[in-house]
């Protein structure tokens, strides 16, 4: 049974009554009333300003009256840089008189663009036509302006679906219908484009990597054959031509002052883009927060922020560190939370929001009853006229992990909107097939349901389908399916698999729906997934198994399949229904959405659900915790310095969730996850002043390196700039330079701006603002399953360089580690192929007899590409425990 009522505490669990609640100190009251005197040159500037409410403080002064030079701003969360933004433009041009049309201010989304020149437009003084002189742009609008001036006329080719179907048509045509995922090549491509590289630069070392790039380039050939262009062509297109001096001399000359906003979320191209328009005079602010990059995944760069005063020497140094937004208490939890990380610029902000309430902390017993006790307690703080629901906002990791509070605000019937594109938890891509299949055993007709029983039956679904619907037309059957067991093209073993798969298929609507879930696991789908089936590739192993366990805990309440089937249907209409409220910007609606999403934003009342060892931090930030003979198996072995900057990424994402709240912060750490036990959050507990062991180092004899805090000039770390980032699989996936995995490897985030002014509607097409708002819609959390699977990704999609290979490496490891730890040689079955580097290790001798006599009748296929596997040894370290 789930508790009724919940228990909300003044510390999370495991932190001693002695602890206390961090706490920013105050902020000094001092604005520019007091700290600029009349008497001073511009004073009048800052006069007007107070008089329509603007009175900056001291760090915001500092910023706006800087002159010429570059200029990094740390902008604290909820420090007003917006404000300093706008106030700059005004005093560039009022005080330090400059040309309105000098100034270009670029950003990342329409609404912050559109906010920018709203605000600029309302100072004092300023004039309607200098503030639409002011070029107030994201990147993709500033590119594609440019690209227009100089006679590029492609349309813009954005819309997702319509890119699938090409690529559908492209892979069909080249006989790889199964072989890639549409997403998944997009996402390579476009990260392969924001590293400033060409399609026909591709690498083909492998077959994979050959079939991959062929398709793609068909795919570049169909755009310019039909003259369109997609976003990420935007500003490849527009960064080569930038290239030219006699391009970029005009623009180098226009515009003399340069400010970027959200500095810390450009990727190398935009950044590329935005160096070469300074270079000139260097006049360049960046404003911007290392403390809240959490966008590596999609090529954003730490290092823009931590290494701009080596790119660029001399560059003056302002910290906002005044918070208006959050309660001293759930300031001062943030603060000391993100403290903890070594690669960032040292700052401690202080508070001058309104007095809330400290935060309040839960550990449930897991995410069923997490749900219930926070929709309870919301609905009781709108009973009680303590809030609107459009006050709060409840914050997840990630996709999926909102599939418990989701059933509770519908079952609550709580008005809610789910931000974002991601589809309801029974409708995604992995869970799909299975609901499917019991969609069939209640209908065996439902058409809907045929093509996703197709997948695990490794039949091609198009072909399949076409043979089902001729074969229909010929004979109609109570169970279709039925007609792949006379079709010519499948093997006598696969049409025998038909049959039986449809005597499963006639027993589920017997059987409890988490009963029903586990045979179909048992029998077929874990094999399914195992093998590496190119239909799911996208998901790691480990995020699959996670998931199906969230799929079974989710089937556990219901007594049938009817009424498990009907439940997840009526989810799928609600969730229809939220877009019409999403849509409206005045509803009364509590907020869902990951925290990625929710990163800009800010929220009376905040509830962080998911605060536990394993969702944040994300299970694979913490791959330091893996016996090493399961470390073994993963596909690309990462080091101690990748695994402490994806930590500190999930720190950096504890500290967006925590500084959302104005407030009222809520903080649940479900006490299980997915089954297994869940520690809350070690980021809370090192905020209260606990030490958290770093398990590494009970196993290592010497040490993992250290980064150097970043202050506010200087650095002593020696990073590169293009650390990637690796992912992690198992044994079957140990291949080397496997193609980056859709789900995960996401295109970056490009967004456009809402262009309103009459002299910029000349420059860019009504079609051309059309496509900019279905770009916007290209955002955080249409990713954010993607993103925030947690998943350590390697930045250039094709490439592995710099990082070590389980499969190539394992001898200079082995031989440099010895005097550190010991190794064992154990049987495995490797590949015989030479382009494919799976392998699987072999039962012990103390296996089964079950299980001897099957390895004793032969290898196994390769699960990756069903060639001959053959015996080998391998060397792995010695832990005591036999890996998966």
């Amino acid at each position: 049974m789930l508790s009724p009522n919940s228990t909300f505490y003044p510390r999370p669990l495991g932190v001693t009554p002695a602890a206390s609640l961090p706490q920013s100190p105050s902020a000094p009251l001092e604005t520019s009333r007091q700290l600029v005197a009349s008497t001073e040159r511009d004073a009048p500037y800052f006069r007007a300003l107070e008089e329509v409410g603007i009175r900056l403080n001291g760090p915001q002064i500092s910023a706006v009256r800087h002159g010429k030079g570059p200029l990094l701003t740390l902008a604290g969360a909820g420090c007003g840089k917006t404000t300093v933004l706008a106030a700059r433009a005004g005093y560039l041009m009022e005080v330090s008189g400059a040309h309105a049309g000098s100034i270009l201010l670029v950003t990342f989304t329409n609404k912050a663009a559109t906010e920018m020149k709203d605000r600029i437009a309302s100072l004092p003084g300023i004039r309607p036509a200098a503030a639409r002189a002011v070029q107030a742009r994201t990147f993709h609008s500033f590119a594609l302006t440019l690209l227009r001036h100089y006679g590029v006329q492609e349309e813009i080719f954005g819309e997702s679906r319509a890119q699938h179907t090409v690529l559908k048509m492209l892979l069909r045509q080249n006989g790889m219908s199964e072989a890639f995922q549409p997403e998944s090549l997009l996402a390579m491509l476009s990260a392969w484009k924001m590293q400033g590289s060409e399609t026909s630069d591709l690498p083909e070392k492998s077959q994979e990597e050959q079939d991959a790039k062929r398709v793609l380039l068909g795919y570049e050939t169909w755009k310019r054959d039909r003259n369109k262009m997609d976003f990420d062509d935007i500003l490849l297109r527009a960064a080569a031509l930038l290239r030219d001096p006699a391009v970029l001399g005009p623009l180098q000359q226009r515009f003399q002052y340069i400010m970027v906003d959200e500095f810390q979320d450009t990727n190398s191209l935009q950044y590329e883009i935005v160096q070469k328009l300074a270079a000139a005079h260097r006049n360049l602010m960046v404003v911007g927060d290392d403390d809240q990059t959490i966008y590596t995944f999609n090529g954003a760069r730490q290092e823009s922020i931590l290494e701009f005063d080596k790119v660029y020497p001399g560059a003056r140094i302002v910290t906002l560190d005044i918070n208006y937004r959050s309660d001293a208490r759930i300031l001062g939890l943030g603060s000391e939370l993100v403290a903890r990380n070594k690669r960032r610029r040292d700052k401690r902000l202080r508070a001058a929001g309104h007095r809330g309430d400290a935060p309040r902390f839960a550990t449930p017993s897991n995410a069923e009853e997490e749900a219930a006790w926070v929709v309870n307690q919301l609905c009781q703080q709108v009973e009680e006229g303590l809030h609107t629901y459009r006050d709060i906002a409840i914050l997840h990791r990630t996709a999926s992990s909102s599939r418990a509070i989701f059933e509770q605000l519908v079952l609550k019937d709580v008005p809610f909107v789910q931000h974002g594109a991601s589809p309801v938890f029974y409708d995604q891509s992995l869970i799909r097939p299975l609901m499917d299949h019991m969609r069939l055993s209640l209908n065996p007709r439902a058409v809907d349901a045929l093509p996703s029983a197709l997948g695990p039956l490794y039949v091609s679904r198009d072909a399949g389908l076409e043979w089902i619907q001729r074969s229909e037309e010929r004979q109609a059957k109570k169970y279709p399916l039925i007609h792949l067991a006379k079709w010519d093209k499948l093997k006598p073993f696969q049409q025998e698999q038909v049959k039986e798969r449809i005597k499963l298929i006639k027993s589920l609507t017997k059987l409890k729906p988490v009963i029903a879930i586990q045979e179909m696991r048992r029998q077929f789908y874990d094999k399914y997934m195992e093998s590496g089936d190119p239909s799911i590739f996208t998901h790691y192993k480990e995020t699959m198994l996670e998931t199906l366990d969230e799929f079974e805990a989710a089937a556990k309440k219901f007594e049938t399949v009817e009424e498990f089937i009907q439940f997840a249907d009526e989810l799928s209409r609600r969730h229809r229904e939220m877009e019409s409220l999403r849509r409206s910007q005045d509803s009364d609606a509590v907020q869902l959405m990951t925290i990625h999403r929710a990163k800009g934003l800010e929220f009376p009342c905040v509830y962080w659900i998911g605060a536990s060892e394993g969702i944040v931090p994300h299970s694979t930030a913490l791959r330091q915790d893996i016996p090493e003979d399961q470390k073994a198996a993963l596909t690309v072995q990462q080091t101690d310095a990748e695994l402490d900057m994806a930590l500190e990424e999930e720190r950096r994402l504890a500290y967006v969730a925590i500084t959302r709240a104005k407030q009222y912060l809520y903080v649940t750490s479900p006490a299980s996850h997915h089954g297994k036990p869940a520690d809350v959050s070690r980021f809370l507990l090192e905020a209260f002043g606990m030490e958290v062991p770093d398990k590494r180092k009970k196993r290592e004899d010497g040490p993992t390196g250290n980064h150097a805090s970043y202050g506010s000039g200087s650095s002593n770390w020696k990073g590169n700039g293009n650390e990637s980032r690796t992912r992690n699989g198992n044994a079957a996936y140990a291949r080397s330079g496997s193609r980056p995995q859709g789900r995960d490897a996401v295109s970056p985030v490009q967004r456009g701006s809402d262009l309103r002014s009459a002299d910029q509607r000349s420059a860019i097409r009504q079609s051309d603002r059309r496509d900019f708002e279905v770009l916007d819609e290209r955002d955080e959390d249409r990713l954010s399953e993607r993103r925030g699977s947690g998943v350590i990704r390697n930045h250039t999609a094709f490439s592995t360089t710099g990082v070590s290979q389980a499969a190539s490496s394992s001898n200079s490891s082995e031989s440099h580690s010895s005097g550190a730890e010991r190794t064992e040689t154990v049987a495995i079955w490797k590949c015989s192929s030479s382009t494919c580097k799976a392998w699987l290790r072999q039962k012990p001798d103390g296996a089964s007899a079950k299980s001897s006599k099957k390895t004793a009748s032969g290898p196994p296929p390769c699960p990756l590409c069903s060639g001959t596997m053959v015996a080998s040894t391998r060397n792995v370290p010695v832990t005591g425990r036999f890996g998966r």
